[in-house]
């Protein structure tokens, strides 16, 4: 996996909170993420800080999908409490699931923070959009690009009909 990412890479950054939709505390985990992918040299729209809410969730991952977005990382919602639904919101909007991405970050975190593992993120692709569910903590934001970023070329060439090395 040598490729290199594509200089007009796009990715959309979508934050799962209620309370930070509503203003209670600033959305620190999209600000990292869309840092953390600007780094990696994408162009990066967002974060779009929605609430906890399946309908709202699914019409901004939609929306990005529809944009022509190369990869749209989620932060939040993806844990066991009643309200945190971002893998339902993402699971109707995916056409192929890809467990083995979701999979690899629960495993990268077990290590430092045994409760990664509860988190119930998805990841898959829309089209020619990855869509990778991250939990929403800082934290969970660096552990999940560390995972990501070597991958994320080969799934932009991918997407985009390129073939194997």
């Amino acid at each position: 996996m040598n490729a290199a990412l594509p200089g007009d890479a796009r990715a959309v950054v979508v934050t799962a909170s209620n309370r930070a939709s509503a203003g209670v505390y600033e959305d620190r985990s999209g600000q990292a993420l869309a840092e953390g992918l600007r780094a990696l040299g994408f162009a990066v729209e967002g974060p779009h800080v929605r609430p906890d809410d399946v309908a709202e969730l699914e019409v901004v991952l939609l929306a990005a999908i529809g944009s022509g977005a190369d990869v749209v990382l989620t932060t939040g919602g993806t844990g066991l409490s009643p309200t945190d639904v971002t893998p339902e919101a993402t699971r109707r909007v995916l056409e192929r699931e890809a467990p083995g991405i979701a999979e690899a970050v629960r495993r990268y975190g077990e290590g430092k923070v045994p409760t990664s593992v509860l988190s119930r993120g998805i990841a898959g692709t829309a089209g020619r959009t990855l869509v990778v569910n991250l939990p929403g903590s800082t934290g969970g934001v660096r552990d999940g690009l560390a995972v990501l970023g070597p991958l994320l070329p080969h799934v932009v060439s991918q997407l985009r009909g390129g073939d194997h090395a």
